[in-house]
């Protein structure tokens, strides 16, 4: 795993995209593998990647229950913005909180382009 190349790959999701405030990659059972939630002093890393895994499975259970196939992206909607978990291979996954004005067609562009560049480099 390349650390740094996963930090700039997080970094390019920031600055393409200015109402991401967070971003990170998490593994599937809730390891925060690199973030920026430990940049702001309200979020706590560890906590946020056990939120990740939890809603994870319980999108997944949601899915294989409802007969809608392979969980592809989690999407929670608050007051003051998204949080958008989304698959980057097999183990991992991309999640990020934005501010309420987001837009989430270019969110989900940029995080489906990102994809192939997370899966490359946690190989």
């Amino acid at each position: 795993m390349n650390v740094p190349e996963l930090e700039k790959i997080l970094s390019e999701i920031k600055s393409n995209i200015p109402d991401v405030e967070s971003a990170a990659i998490i593994s599937s059972d809730g390891l925060v593998l690199v973030s920026t939630f430990s940049q702001s002093a309200q979020y706590d890393e560890s906590r946020v990647g056990a939120m990740v895994s939890a809603l994870l499975s319980l999108g997944n259970r949601a899915s294989v229950e409802l007969s809608r196939g392979n969980l592809e992206q989690v999407l929670v909607r608050g007051a003051k913005g998204y949080v958008v978990i989304e698959s980057a291979s097999e183990d991992a996954v991309l999640a990020v909180a934005t501010n309420s004005n987001a837009k989430l067609g270019i969110i989900f562009h940029e995080l489906k382009r990102m994809k192939d560049r997370i899966v490359i480099t946690l190989a």
